[in-house]
């Protein structure tokens, strides 16, 4: 039995028909698709960079705060210096108590993303919504009784 090489043979059979443009076609309907999910995948993980973040810089602040000797500009300042790691922009830190003393017993550390300056697609569609996070924690001065 004698089996043709591939360039000699009909590559326009009877039972193929015309699929010339067919991949072109095909590519255009599942490429828009596709790039949306593989978009949506970005940023969605760049919201939990955002999340995770806002969550660290919120107890790391609360423990610069919590020290003797500790203002709440220091609190602030570490949180900062956290969010500054990912260029996180407009980002608002409150400390409560504003004025940390001795009488102060703990110290709550509040962190607010806003999304429209922050999401890396298309943040219209996260306009007017912010990444919230906040963190507890008693100070060493505390009364431990």
């Amino acid at each position: 039995m004698f089996i043709a090489p591939m360039s000699t043979l009909n590559r326009e059979s009877p039972g193929n028909g015309d699929r010339r443009g067919a991949t072109a076609v095909e590519f255009a309907i599942v490429a828009p698709i596709f790039f949306l999910f593989l978009l949506a995948a970005f940023e969605f993980g760049w919201l939990n960079v955002l999340r995770h973040t806002a969550d660290n810089a919120a107890y790391e602040a609360a423990r610069a705060g919590m020290v003797p000797g500790a203002t709440a500009a220091d609190a602030v300042a570490k949180a900062n210096s956290i969010l500054k790691v990912i260029k996180t922009r407009n980002a608002t830190v409150t400390v409560t108590p504003s004025v940390i003393n001795e009488a102060t017993d703990q110290v709550t550390v509040a962190i607010e993303i806003p999304l429209i300056s922050n999401a890396l697609v298309v943040p219209r569609f996260t306009k007017g919504k912010s990444i919230h996070a906040s963190s507890t924690l008693r100070t060493e001065r505390a009364d431990k009784g």
